[in-house]
């Protein structure tokens, strides 16, 4: 059963809220694509965008791209996902800057199986490698609240 919902308010002529799921033989629709500050559908294209085909500042699903991706294939700034890419990426097999994973590909990458410039891993151990992940560790600690 398709769903298809736009709430009235608006920012910037875009729908706040989007909701698409499913066939809309009316539109020529396959899939529902929803479009909005908060979009949640098949497709899924806003701010904050959830669904499997996912685009936006965040992204959360199947195939995530925007600038924090969440999803079974991450494509963004900081990405995490079964198969991640960005800048900043973690996952099964994560590819970017700085990468962590299972197999990791980066100029840093610490994992099981680590490539790159500066490595730390079981093989290899870099004193850039470590010196980078422990500043990234320490920097994320500094958002993690008081303790």
């Amino acid at each position: 059963m398709p769903v298809r919902y736009k709430s009235e308010a608006t920012f910037l002529e875009i729908p706040v809220i989007s909701i698409a799921v499913g066939p809309d033989p009316a539109n020529h629709e396959v899939r529902g694509h929803a479009r909005g500050v908060i979009a949640l559908g098949d497709i899924a294209t806003g701010v904050l965008a959830l669904g499997g085909v996912a685009r936006g500042v965040v992204a959360l699903g199947g195939v995530a791209i925007g600038g924090l991706a969440l999803g079974g294939l991450g494509i963004g700034l900081l990405s995490f996902g079964g198969l991640a890419l960005g800048y900043f990426a973690g996952g099964g097999v994560a590819i970017g800057y700085a990468a962590a994973g299972g197999l990791a590909i980066g100029y840093y990458a610490t994992g099981g199986a680590a490539i790159g410039k500066f490595v730390m891993g079981p093989l290899r151990r870099d004193p850039e490698a470590v010196e980078f992940f422990s500043r990234l560790l320490n920097g994320m600690r500094l958002f993690s609240g008081p303790k």
